[in-house]
């Protein structure tokens, strides 16, 4: 008993420690002995159509270059071309001074690896004179060098018309935008929503909890703003109403983790495109199922990370370029499971890194680019 009892107190601390422990702490190294081949630079040079520099006026701008340089991305779309600021309590816009700054910054320092998109702000639709407005400031967003627009959630989200109600993102009196974006042939970058697990029960059923957990304000309901389904289907309704228009659907449209489906809505929209920033790890767990998805629809799919950290490219590389098993995501709140690289061919590799942003995005220097 007495051996019992010394036994059991020699393994106390261990299992006080393993108590104190986590999930997000939790990270067991595996044993699985595979090949592996880890990148840290794109194979082919790429543009990245989902970028965020938030202060490009005064970015250093030969420092992102270097940075840039180091992944071998050739192009960077800065989608936050206008900013954000806070008006009358909703998310605006900065004035068009913010967007004509920061083109004449870049172009200071490169004249053809940074681009900007503009933004539209949506507040006070409805008022008089609100179309007439934001047409001209969307025309001379693109006179002055705008490759694009770029609208972000809080459309659907955020943003009321006049009479204080939540804005639809097909709401009629928004068409003159998309016609316009069509009539200066230039696209669309949408995200509507988020991950559809935002909207489900916070359980032990819902594989987003910890990202919920550590990010309580993500957590959404069918009355924060709306239904999930409600949502994807208003961005849906504006891609069929507006087929002149180019549209790039952000985050795979957010149906990642259901390819087939996503795969019927680009068979439906000739003039929708998909990018797959932040959705990465989706594409990582089922390389199969991707890879035929690559490969299916290798000329519709771009390349896009959203967040500027460089060190996180390297999933990305390694998802697209290698046949690698079981390797780690770089945020294990966002994805706890293991990558698989899909390993596709060159010509798909060129057509996801550079060749299709050059057909749908304007203006891009096709020499930084090899045949």
């Amino acid at each position: 008993m007495k051996k019992i009892i010394a036994y059991c107190l020699y393994l106390l601390p261990a299992m006080v420690s393993a108590q104190k422990m986590d999930f997000e702490t939790y990270e067991p190294v595996s044993t699985l002995v595979v090949p592996a081949h880890p990148l840290t630079r794109a194979k082919f040079p790429f543009i990245d159509v989902h970028n965020h520099q938030f202060s490009m006026p005064t970015q250093d701008i030969k420092g992102l270059l270097k940075e840039m340089d180091q992944l071998n991305m050739r192009v960077m779309v800065n989608l936050s071309g206008r900013s954000y600021r806070s008006v009358e309590g909703q998310f605006g816009i900065q004035d068009p001074a913010y967007l004509v700054d920061a083109i004449k910054h870049v172009r200071e320092a490169t004249p053809n690896r940074i681009i900007q998109f503009t933004n539209v702000s949506f507040i006070g639709v409805g008022r008089p004179g609100w179309t007439e407005n934001a047409l001209k400031e969307l025309e001379a967003d693109v006179k002055a060098g705008a490759n694009g627009l770029k609208v972000y959630k809080n459309l659907g989200f955020s943003f009321r018309d006049n009479a204080g109600k939540l804005l639809r993102i097909d709401d009629p009196r928004l068409d003159p935008i998309w016609e316009k974006c069509g009539q200066l042939k230039i696209p669309v970058l949408i995200h509507t929503a988020d991950p559809k697990p935002f909207w489900d029960a916070m359980d032990d059923k819902n594989e987003r909890w910890l990202e919920l957990a550590t990010h309580p304000d993500r957590k959404r309901s069918k009355t924060d703003p709306a239904p999930w389904e409600e949502l994807i289907q208003e961005q849906h309704n504006i891609i069929r109403k507006h087929p002149n228009t180019v549209f790039i659907a952000a985050h795979f449209g957010w149906y990642p983790n259901d390819l087939a489906k996503l795969g019927s809505l680009l068979d439906s929209f000739p003039n929708m495109n998909v990018e797959f920033g932040a959705v990465i790890a989706e594409l990582g767990r089922q390389p199969r199922m991707a890879k035929r998805f690559f490969e299916k629809y290798q000329d519709r799919i771009l390349f896009g990370k959203d967040s500027w950290v460089p060190s996180e490219y390297a999933t990305y590389f390694r998802v697209l370029e290698t046949e690698d098993e079981y390797f780690p995501y770089h945020k294990k709140y966002h994805a706890f499971w293991r990558m698989y690289g899909m390993g596709l061919n060159d010509e798909i590799l060129k057509k996801i890194y550079y060749k299709n942003a050059l057909r749908i995005i304007p203006n891009i220097d096709k020499s930084l680019f090899p045949g």
